[in-house]
């Protein structure tokens, strides 16, 4: 994450595993009251969101941000598309990428830093599942490393 980052709310675990992630980009989201509230309680999930470039804005879809409990009638609809906040020069950097096939934006973290929630977009290209498996050998073998190297200190 860069610098002076702030708390970490939630975390797509499964964004690494399924996707190479190859740059990422922090970006703001513009959150109704209600929504920030419950961002601040722990209640977003990233497991299936992505973003997406139209018209020169960024999108963020699937992210489901459950209803704040004290919201009656001002609550917020949990799955809305909400834009994030990126210079041009970004989204232009963006629009770029995501012209290539197989190539897509995932939210990878999502934080509060100086007050404000962030998430971190990664531009992501799709693994296969050999690939997959691949990664989860090396991750054993790295583990197995390590193990041994720890035993051999003490």
């Amino acid at each position: 994450m860069p610098k002076g980052e702030g708390k970490l709310i939630a975390q797509n675990k499964k964004a690494r595993h399924d996707y190479a992630v190859t740059d990422t980009m922090e970006a703001g989201i513009v959150l109704l009251g209600t929504e920030i509230k419950s961002i601040r309680n722990s209640r977003i999930n990233l497991k299936d969101g992505f973003a997406r470039v139209r018209n020169g804005e960024v999108f963020l879809h699937n992210v489901h941000i459950s209803p704040y409990e004290q919201g009656n009638l001002f609550n917020h609809e949990p799955l809305r598309t909400r834009k994030l906040l990126l210079h041009k020069k970004q989204i232009a950097k963006l629009t770029v990428e995501t012209k290539n096939a197989g190539v897509t934006l995932v939210p990878l973290k999502v934080y509060i830093k100086n007050g404000y929630a962030k998430v971190l977009i990664g531009i992501a290209k799709g693994k296969k599942q050999y690939d997959k498996r691949e990664d989860l050998k090396r991750r054993d073998i790295d583990r197995q490393i390590d193990r041994t190297l720890k035993s051999r200190s003490k």
